[in-house]
């Protein structure tokens, strides 16, 4: 009995890494693309960033995108919270299709 709780741990802590390599590789892919806003938002999903990467992308004058809506945020509310989404240059938004969202 010891021996098959000891293999389904195993088991758990498996499946546990292997969907955290795979939300990491996601989530690490930094290149452009040339589709539309929408279908980006399917391919390139992200997870929130943390407060350093936030703070550090402020410095860096990069732009939040919302990939689900197709906006980005040079600051505000909206900078760095909403689900899927990435920093990039307001250049590469614009030139990706991504519109600046209204009141920023």
């Amino acid at each position: 009995m010891q021996e098959l709780r000891t293999k389904l741990t195993a088991l758990c802590v498996l499946a546990v890494l292997s969907t955290a390599f795979a939300l990491a590789q996601a989530g690490s892919g930094n290149s452009q693309s040339t589709a539309s806003p929408v279908s980006a938002s399917k391919t390139q999903a992200a997870s929130v960033p943390s407060a350093a990467e936030i703070s550090a992308a402020k410095a860096a004058g990069k732009v939040w995108v919302n990939l689900n809506s197709g906006v980005y945020h040079k600051g505000g509310r909206w900078y760095g919270k909403t689900k899927d989404g990435k920093f990039m240059t307001e250049d590469e938004a614009k030139k990706a299709g991504y519109k600046p969202a209204h009141g920023d």
